[in-house]
C-alpha cells in the first residue's frame, strides 16, 4: 500500500467524486445525522439538567450577544458548578461512543466503489465485533489530545491533519495508529493543496447547513465523505512490488 496513483490527482475531481458519494447515499447521511445528533442532544440534555448547568449554557447565547467578556464570564461560571466536570465527560463518552458510525459510512461509500448496494446494517459496522472497541478507544485517544490542543488553534489543526485518512487506514487495511501518522504524514507532504482545499470545502459545506437546520442534517456528514474521497484518490491499496 502507498500513496500516489498512476494518474495526476485534480482537486475538483476529489470534489466531484465526494459530491457523488454524498449525493447518491443522501438517505444514509440523513439516518447518520438523525441517530447521532438525537443520542447527542438527548444525553447532554439529561446531563445538563441532573448536573445543574443547563440554565447556564442556555443562557451563553444570550451572554455572547452582550460582549464578548460577558460571554468568558459566563463560561467560567458554568465551569466553576460542581457537577460540570460529571457532565463534560459525559458527553466526551457520548462522543466517543458515536464515533463508530463514521466508519459505517465509509463502508457505504466503498459499495458504491464496487457497484454493491448499501444497507442499513452497513451504518452500523463500526460496532461489529471488535471495530467499537479499536474505534471508540482511537477516537478518545484523539479527542483528548485534540481537545488539548484546541486553545492553540494551529497544534489542532496539524492534529487533524495527521490523523485525517488514520480512520480508513485503520478500518480497510487494518493498519495501527501510530502506522497510519506516517502515511498520513506522507500524503500530507506529497498532496498539500489538495487536501487542505478539501478540507475548507467541507468544512463550509458542513457548517453551512447550521443556518438552516433542517439544512444541517444534509450536511452534516459531508465531512465523511471528503475523507473518503481523498482517502480513495491519494492511497493506492495494492502492496508495492
Amino acid at each position: 500500500m502507498h500513496t500516489g496513483s498512476s494518474t495526476p490527482v485534480k482537486t475538483h475531481q476529489i470534489l466531484k467524486k465526494a459530491f457523488t458519494y454524498w449525493g447518491r447515499t443522501i438517505v444514509y447521511q440523513l439516518l447518520f445525522s438523525l441517530i447521532s445528533l438525537s443520542v447527542f442532544l438527548s444525553i447532554g440534555y439529561y446531563a445538563a439538567l441532573r448536573y445543574g448547568v443547563l440554565d447556564l449554557y442556555l443562557g451563553l447565547s444570550e451572554k455572547l450577544q452582550q460582549g464578548i467578556e460577558q460571554y468568558q464570564q459566563g463560561v467560567q461560571e458554568m465551569m466553576s458548578q460542581p457537577g460540570f466536570m460529571n457532565f463534560y465527560w459525559i458527553m466526551v463518552a457520548t462522543a466517543v461512543f458515536l464515533y463508530p458510525l463514521n466508519l459505517g459510512l465509509f463502508a457505504v461509500y466503498r459499495k458504491l466503489d464496487t457497484q454493491e448496494r448499501p444497507k442499513v446494517s452497513d451504518l452500523f459496522l463500526g460496532y461489529a465485533g471488535k471495530n467499537f472497541f479499536i474505534f471508540a478507544s482511537f477516537y478518545l485517544f484523539w479527542l483528548l489530545i485534540y481537545i488539548y490542543t484546541v486553545p492553540t488553534i494551529i497544534l489542532a489543526v496539524v492534529w487533524v491533519l495527521i490523523t485525517l485518512f488514520s480512520a480508513p487506514l485503520m478500518f480497510f487495511l487494518d493498519k495501527k495508529m501510530l502506522e497510519t501518522l506516517s502515511l498520513n504524514y506522507k500524503a500530507l507532504k506529497r498532496f498539500p493543496m489538495e487536501i487542505l482545499l478539501c478540507c475548507m470545502v467541507a468544512v463550509l459545506f458542513k457548517y453551512g447547513g447550521i443556518f438552516t437546520i433542517v439544512g444541517a442534517l444534509f450536511t452534516y456528514p459531508f465531512w465523511n465523505a471528503i475523507i473518503y474521497s481523498l482517502y480513495s484518490s491519494l492511497f493506492n491499496e495494492k502492496p508495492e512490488n
